[in-house]
């Protein structure tokens, strides 16, 4: 009942910037902790930025001063503005959404099917 969708992705050269987007759809009662995480071949899936309902972001280090995250709690939406993209920044890039269906249950996490992002040098 709950979907993520991820959109934006695409191949930047090295210095460029890209928006991702994603979209949480379906039936539920609130969206609370938004958040990307991305996926590089051969590692394992790492958190990116997230962002809380009221606002507070938190970015891995690596991504402090080039990465922005954003939401829309009216459009259930959340960004990931990405500049100064690099190529150890080619990876899948996945949403994920805590997420409560019906209130007085408890909240689960949501993930959206990825889009990749390619930095060419």
């Amino acid at each position: 009942q709950v979907q993520l969708v991820e959109s934006g992705g695409g191949l930047v050269q090295s210095g460029g910037s890209l928006r991702l987007s994603c979209e949480a759809s379906g039936s539920f009662y609130a969206v609370y902790v938004m958040a990307w995480y991305r996926q590089a071949p051969g590692k394992q899936r790492e958190l990116v930025a997230s962002i809380s309902e009221s606002g507070l972001t938190e970015y891995r280090d690596s991504v402090k001063g080039r990465f922005a995250i954003t939401r829309n709690l009216f459009k259930y939406e959340m960004y990931l503005q990405m500049n100064s993209l690099h190529a150890e920044d080619t990876a899948v890039y996945y949403c994920r959404a805590s997420v409560q269906v019906a209130r007085g249950r408890r909240g689960n996490d949501y993930w959206g099917q990825g889009t990749q992002v390619t930095v060419s040098s």
